[in-house]
């Protein structure tokens, strides 16, 4: 009982103080940790000894896979070079830069050392992606900084199996080699077994429900055989997360794809949010052990700032000189200077490393103070880089993702999708199908596709669009049926289960209601179109800016007494009509009749071209 009051304590503090650093835009890592810290020199919260079997096993896995199923197989392929040498190559560098300071400082075998410097070498996913998250880094660095922090525990995790095996003397240069080899082949290969027995599954159930019991065993489905044949269970469950959620459009329904998504999500949050805590609750523990070991303490002092240096200052040590040597062979996939600036300083250290410090023998020497060095890693890197960070992303002037420029590439593959939807259903109309029906689905496709160019004019505040008063009244009507539905309810005169099922069909079409979100209605960012123009030769052959040759206003509505959504101009000849969510439709008519190929937005703050030809932004 005690235990399950613990760790109901544990989650809902963690949520809660997860919850208020979003609240304030601080760094939830720092904040957990530090809450933890604290609370650990409460005189009624025990001492925490996690088992480190229960970390590697119960949240490694599950952490490792809900960051891998949203990992872009495309984005790691184009990346994978990078990526390779900061989970190999930066890992061991860090690891035996470490070690050369432990050995040269403290009294332990270098052996030992290598072993400490195995547990600090590997950045943390979960630090890396929480802050990532929270400043909003360019998309090239946050997917570096994720990927390597996939694979890294593993390389990490095999030097320090290697190491201790070495401090007993049991091992050799062919051995840890082997060793390697096996943990990167055979993690691979298991984890690529695994996701497709699962996708052969996937594939014939239809229930979100047992599919989404199928999600929750897929990482110990694959982490389990891949340790149990000495192999590397991080590997494995990297690899079968990236390729189930490569392969989720077309293996799972679309029901047990939210379904997924959702509950990953909830997992995600609920374990990350406990494990800092977790780290700031060993601290009175380890500090206590360290400062009792019998170690000079200005030796300890000294020791604890040398290696937190060594693993702050292995980064750029190693990141430059590669960017720099793959810029020089012209590798296309060199990352900026400046990039490279933000990865050298994004090595916040997380739980992987004090679970894998839990990992040494009894026996090893200044064990204590080892796991001390293991903390300062922790606490300094994510206090030092985790904090300074969003400081140095503003230095560099470099942004996240423009929202007005994602909601621009949104809208055209829509667009495009849309252009699909409606060839198919020219292809597979039939002499019996009612007319009716034909026409209801051609209006709720290109209401789709509108809602989202919709979303790039003006500000909602300044003019109401049709799918704005379409989400307006229907959110009305659904709040009324839903009122109506549970008086009925209250009366008892309709069984329970029935109207669970009204009240489920009414939620579902309420959370399908496209809602804009105020972030991302900010209009302050230029709207420029992607560099589509390669591809075609009309936007190619189109002038970027055209003055036009007639007053702001949609002619034609005028004429006809309409009233306009947002206005385009015709790159060809200047002129200007309405865009296709308004009731004219004059800009489309008018490329229809004349044949010009481009069209220009001339909302304020947009400077994105359209051709209607090719179905292309530039």
């Amino acid at each position: 009982m005690h235990v399950a009051i613990g760790l109901v304590v544990l989650v809902a503090s963690a949520a809660a103080l997860a919850a208020l650093a979003r609240r304030f835009g601080v760094s939830e890592p720092l904040v957990l940790t530090l809450a933890g810290v604290a609370a650990s020199y409460l005189p009624f919260v025990p001492a925490i000894h996690p088992d480190p079997e229960i970390i590697l096993l119960g949240l490694l896995p599950p952490l490792l896979y809900t960051a891998a199923i949203r990992t872009s197989l495309v984005d790691f392929r184009a990346n994978v070079r990078t990526i390779a040498s900061l989970s190999v190559g930066l890992v061991l560098f860090t690891t035996f830069l470490v070690a050369t300071v432990v050995w040269w400082l403290l009294p332990v075998p270098f052996a030992v050392a290598v072993a400490l410097g195995a547990v600090v070498a590997p950045p943390d996913a979960v630090a890396a992606t929480a802050v990532a998250r929270r400043i909003g880094m360019p998309r090239q660095i946050v997917t570096i900084l994720e990927d390597e922090s996939l694979f890294n525990d593993a390389t990490a995790l095999v030097a320090l199996r290697t190491a201790i095996a070495a401090s007993a003397g049991a091992v050799s240069v062919w051995t840890a080699g082997g060793d390697f080899l096996l943990a990167a082949g055979g993690g691979a290969a298991v984890g690529v077994v695994v996701a497709y027995l699962l996708a052969l599954l996937r594939r014939r159930i239809t229930d979100p429900v047992l599919d989404t019991t199928l999600s929750f065993l897929a990482p110990f489905a694959a982490y389990l055989p891949a340790e149990g044949i000495h192999a590397s269970g991080v590997i494995a469950v990297v690899t079968c997360g990236m390729i189930l959620g490569h392969g989720a459009p077309v293996w799972q329904s679309a029901a047990s794809r939210i379904a997924e998504r959702t509950n990953w999500r909830t997992i995600q949050f609920i374990l990350e949010s406990s494990v800092f805590v977790i780290i700031g609750l060993q601290v009175r523990g380890i500090l206590e052990g360290a400062w009792r070991s019998g170690l000079d303490h200005t030796t300890l002092v000294i020791s604890a700032v040398a290696v937190l240096l060594a693993v702050m200052v292995a980064r750029p040590l190693w990141i430059f000189p590669w960017s720099l040597l793959f810029r020089k062979i012209g590798h296309n996939t060199a990352v900026p200077l400046r990039n490279s600036t933000v990865v050298s300083w994004a090595g916040m250290r997380g739980v992987v490393t004090l679970a894998a410090v839990l990992l040494l023998p009894a026996d090893t020497p200044q064990l204590p103070v080892l796991k001390l060095l293991a903390l300062v890693v922790v606490a300094g890197t994510l206090l030092l880089q985790g904090t300074s960070l969003p400081w140095l992303v503003r230095l560099l002037d470099l942004r996240g993702p423009s929202r007005a420029e994602d909601a621009l590439r949104k809208a055209s593959l829509l667009q495009q999708a849309a252009t699909a939807g409606l060839a198919a259903l020219e292809e597979q109309i039939r002499p019996d199908t009612p007319p009716g029906v034909v026409q209801q689905l051609r209006d709720r496709v290109s209401w789709k596709a509108n809602a989202a160019w919709e979303r790039l004019g003006r500000a909602e505040a300044e003019q109401a669009t049709p799918t704005a008063e379409y989400r307006r009244l229907r959110l009305e009507m659904l709040t009324a049926e839903r009122e109506t539905v549970l008086r009925v309810r209250d009366s008892g005169t309709v069984d329970y289960e029935i109207l669970q099922h009204v009240l489920a069909r009414l939620d579902l079409e309420e959370s399908m209601i496209d809602r804009f979100d105020e972030a991302d209605d900010d209009r302050v960012e230029t709207l420029a179109g992607p560099l589509a123009a390669e591809n075609c030769v009309h936007l190619r052959a189109a002038p970027l800016v055209l003055e036009p040759v007639e007053p702001g206003e949609c002619a034609e509505c005028l004429a006809e007494g309409m009233t306009w959504v947002h206005l385009r101009m015709c790159l060809s000849c200047g002129h200007i009509a309405c865009c296709d969510s308004s009731v004219g439709n004059h800009a489309t008519k008018h490329y229809q009749s004349s044949g010009h190929p481009v069209m220009r937005s001339v909302e304020p703050g947009e400077a994105w071209r359209w051709c209607y030809v090719d179905e292309l932004l530039g």
